[in-house]
This record gives C-alpha cells, structure tokens and sequence, in this order.
C-alpha cells in the first residue's frame, strides 16, 4: 500500500512546478508485478493529473498580480504567450506531460482561464497515454 501512495505523491510532484520524475517509481511498480497494471496507470494518472490542476489553480489566480513589480511576465511576455496559447493552447494540453513545457503549459491554462472540464480531458488523455506508454514497455 505505501508503494502506491509513493506513486500517487510522485506523479502528483512531477505534475506541479517542482521537478520531480515519477516514470521510474511507475516502471519499477510494473516490473516487479506486484499490482495491477490498470491500478498502477489509474493511480499514476490520477496524481499527475491533480497536480497539473494544481498549476492550473496558480495561473488563474496568479493572473490578478500581473500590475505587480514581482509578477513573472512582463506585459509584452504575456501578449506574446497569450497570442501563442490561443493559438495553439488547448490542444497543446495533450503536451502537458512533457518535462520542461508541461507545468508551463498548464499554468498558462489557468492564466488564459481554460475550460476546467476541457482541461482536465485534455491533461488527463496526454498523461495516461504518457503513463500507457510507460507500463507497456516495461
């Protein structure tokens, strides 16, 4: 059982803007077949998931500093990006398990105030097949 709350906290880690990796606790759970491989992608999906919601959250909400000395983007940043994401955004989501562009991604999600149902099939389609992947290689 700790093993799967391991996963659980490592996929959710890996989804927010703190680097983590959480392939390896995955593999290493399927490797030694100890659980359910349909468990195992549920679990896994379920924590990257919520932690992309996570980042979601901080991009709605940290949109509302952007007047602010310390905000991240300048005006011009954020022009650009938004030109960017609404072109490309929504359904750069299925992306959002690339490491580097993913938590980015889906913090530009929130600040651009994507559908949060749209979101999350979107988020949800590209980490399981990332996760998918994963298992049925190892």
């Amino acid at each position: 059982m700790t093993d799967l709350i391991l996963l659980f906290a490592s996929s959710f880690i890996a989804a927010t803007i703190f680097p983590a990796g959480s392939e390896v606790v995955l593999a290493t759970l399927n490797i030694a077949g100890d659980h359910d491989k349909f468990l195992l992608l549920t679990i896994a999906t379920a924590g990257n998931v919520l932690g992309a919601l996570v980042n979601w959250f901080i991009g709605y909400y940290l949109i509302k500093f952007k007047d602010k000395k310390w905000f991240p983007l300048k005006k011009k940043q954020l022009k650009k990006y938004s030109g960017i994401y609404q072109k490309w955004g929504v359904w750069s989501l299925l992306l959002a398990w690339l490491p580097f562009i993913g938590d980015p991604l889906t913090v530009m999600a929130g600040i651009f105030k994507t559908n949060i149902w749209l979101f999350l099939l979107l988020v949800t389609i590209g980490k399981a097949s990332r996760y998918l992947f994963i298992i049925s290689i190892f």
